[in-house]
């Protein structure tokens, strides 16, 4: 997959997509969204609002013609960031910022690039195109001598991550009833 490139403000609708469709039964994207019939609708809203943050940051890539998307954030203070603003129900709000506000007190206070989202459309999971597209926020986070920080609430993807190179750095119990995972690649 050579085509990994930057995404660009036309690029939202695929982001939203593929990240929506590869996290329908993400445990965290499920705490805060609920099984209701309005799942798709309320995580679309967070993602379009996570996309479009990253893509003013140059924090988003897409490759594979969109079936795959890694949304990082920039060292704090490197960039302007800016703050995630959806249109989200007052309980779905509350519910991301007490998982927010845990995951902030877990990930390091030292600058780093943070991996909020890595996807790939399900129909091609397995093809390693996550790994690919997560490539250029690892060396952007190497260029700029910072460690790439990234969390997960799924046991299945801390192996994942751990044969790629990362290492648990810290976690967080009982979060909206997860357990949250820290992990840093250096």
């Amino acid at each position: 997959m050579n085509d990994v490139r930057l995404a660009c403000p036309e690029d939202r609708p695929r982001i939203v997509a593929t990240v929506v469709a590869a996290f329908d039964q993400d445990p965290a994207f499920r705490a805060f969204f609920g099984n209701g019939a309005d799942f798709a609708d309320l995580a679309r809203v967070y993602v379009e609002a996570s996309a479009t943050r990253r893509i003013a940051v140059g924090g988003a890539w897409l490759g594979a013609g969109g079936d795959a998307v890694a949304l990082w954030s920039p060292p704090i203070g490197s960039v302007d960031v800016l703050p995630i603003v959806a249109d989200l129900p007052a309980d779905v709000a509350a519910r991301l910022a007490v998982y927010d506000g845990a995951v902030e007190r877990a990930i390091p206070s030292a600058p780093h690039w943070y991996l909020g989202m890595l996807a790939s459309h399900p129909a091609r999971r397995g093809e390693g195109l996550a790994r690919r597209v997560a490539e250029p926020g690892l060396a952007a986070a190497r260029a700029d001598g910072v460690p790439a920080v990234l969390e997960t609430t799924n046991p299945a993807n801390v192996v994942m991550y751990e044969r790629s190179g990362w290492r648990v750095i810290g976690e967080a119990t009982d979060v909206l009833g997860l357990d949250v995972w820290v992990l840093q690649a250096e």
